[in-house]
């Protein structure tokens, strides 16, 4: 009887400290390599970062195509621009140009 009560003195704290270390290891886990952990959140920070400068690559685009269209919406248009334009159009090419045919 009183190694029962020893025992039982001894085991129930070191059980309790067993299934409390379990528990917290569980949860420092999961903070870790979860759906919501920290390496999902450097996941997500690096496909923002990718998708700002996608963002940028895409404003400057269409800052470039914006100017081009003003330039061809003026009074005065851009006789480069409207060359090359017709060139594509028409199918033609310049006589002193170089064409370069591939397979």
């Amino acid at each position: 009887m009183v190694v029962r009560r020893r025992a039982r003195a001894v085991l129930l704290p070191l059980g309790l400290y067993a299934v409390s270390i379990l528990v917290v290891g569980y949860f420092l886990h999961e903070a870790e390599s979860g759906s919501r952990g920290l390496e999902a959140k450097r996941a997500l920070k690096i496909q923002a970062y990718n998708l700002q400068q996608e963002l940028e690559a895409t404003k400057a685009d269409r800052a470039e195509w914006e100017r081009r269209v003003a330039l061809l919406r003026s009074d005065q248009i851009d006789r480069d621009l409207l060359e090359e334009r017709a060139r594509v159009v028409l199918g033609r090419v310049h006589p002193n140009d170089v064409v370069i045919i591939t397979p």
